[in-house]
């Protein structure tokens, strides 16, 4: 029962330091109102930087799960093989 007051407790306060104060909703442009706190971004740059970060992610998180899903060799001599038994 502890267990639950306490996650319960840890969601509520995780979740209330998510959204940004007022003070901070004022300085941010339009697309990140409500979501950060802080001064917004200073130049068109930050911008620049944060999409080809988010592309350079996506695509991590994109090959990540293919190669995961379904890896492709199928060389015997693989180094795999060196340690994995399937018999």
């Amino acid at each position: 029962m502890k267990k639950k007051y306490a996650a319960t407790l840890l969601l509520v306060t995780i979740i209330e330091m998510v959204h940004a104060c007022p003070v901070c909703e004022k300085q941010q442009p339009t697309i990140t109102r409500g979501i950060t706190h802080g001064a917004g971004p200073q130049s068109n740059w930050d911008w620049l930087i944060v999409t080809v970060i988010s592309i350079i992610t996506l695509a991590t998180l994109f090959y990540s799960v293919k190669f995961l899903v379904k890896p492709g060799e199928k060389n015997n001599n693989h180094i795999k093989n060196s340690i994995l038994n399937f018999n």
